[in-house]
């Protein structure tokens, strides 16, 4: 059965463990001859330069695909593109605005029986390379994916896509976490379950209004833009709720002396992060963005079958 990464359910908590490990050891030549479509409906730097560059690293063939080339159920359906570029490429690896884009992908290719995987990089609902390369920054900093173990993650902000996979992942490899949000922004009790089942090793997750009172003793402190690709028009509503939900110098003090501070990128200065947390002595922003292509490595090898 061919397999599918757009979401971490798909490889559940153990895959992730596989996928982390895997990745640590560097590329091989799983995709020696293979092409990849990377069809990129939303642009971004780090997930075309990390994806198209570990590709190339395993021995395959990128290939960069535009919306204004492709138009996601504008100039084509979902479906009509997958079977299109199955018909030259062993793996799709989409960046989209709509989840749902990817389900009907797989249910398209499914019906015609391809054998092509298809890689969410991102979407709406999740952002699984993302919160690998997170496992990946972290096991680098408390001795090894064993050493995430019993420590606690508190991430800042609205409870978005990023915030999904990376409490999955972490909750998977032992890794407590608070998700501290205000009222609104929040997940719900059906999400909240849904992540929790991911679970491992006593790891739990929490659900918080107040940043100060999470980040007490925290050894990971995480956040995402306010305002992301789609939600333009929400922006001034998410500044105003959202005004209090940053990580400042002043909330780096009250986690561990060793705490160590997060951002997936883009970030927006002054608004989820200050200047001097982002570039502070306590930032692995830069060794995060680097682990994009490092987690690629152990996606492909999980999709492929390689571990």
């Amino acid at each position: 059965m061919t397999r599918h990464f757009l979401d971490l359910s798909d490889c559940g908590p153990e895959g992730i463990a596989l996928i982390v490990r895997s990745a640590t050891k560097g590329p091989g030549a799983i995709l020696h001859g293979q092409s990849v479509a990377m069809v990129f409906e939303k642009p971004s730097v780090r997930t075309r330069n990390s994806t198209e560059m570990a590709v190339v690293h395993l021995g395959g063939y990128p290939v960069m695909i535009t919306d204004a080339e492709v138009g996601i159920d504008t100039r084509e359906s979902s479906e009509d593109i997958a079977r299109t570029l199955a018909c030259f490429h062993q793996t799709i690896a989409a960046r989209v605005r709509d989840h749902t884009s990817f389900h009907r992908m797989v249910t398209a290719l499914e019906g015609q029986g391809s054998a092509t995987n298809v890689i969410n990089l991102l979407s709406d609902y999740s952002h699984p390379c993302q919160a690998i390369a997170d496992m990946l920054t972290l096991a680098d900093e408390f001795g090894g994916i064993e050493g995430l173990q019993g420590k606690h993650m508190v991430y800042v902000g609205d409870a978005n896509n990023v915030a999904r996979s990376l409490a999955q992942a972490s909750l998977a490899l032992g890794c407590s976490i608070t998700i501290c949000s205000p009222v609104g922004f929040q997940f719900d009790d059906p999400a909240v379950d849904a992540i929790g089942s991911f679970a491992r090793f006593g790891a739990k997750i929490y659900r918080s209004d107040d940043p100060v009172a999470s980040a007490q003793d925290a050894d990971a402190l995480y956040t995402d833009v306010w305002t992301s690709m789609g939600q333009e028009q929400e922006a001034r509503i998410r500044r105003e709720a959202l005004a209090n939900y940053s990580i400042t110098e002043e909330l780096i003090a009250v986690a561990s002396d060793g705490v160590i501070v997060l951002h997936c990128l883009p970030a927006h200065r002054g608004e989820e992060i200050t200047d001097a947390a982002l570039e502070g002595p306590h930032s692995r922003v830069w060794q995060q963005a680097k682990h994009r292509e490092t987690a690629m490595y152990g996606i492909f090898a999980w999709l492929k079958e390689a571990i």
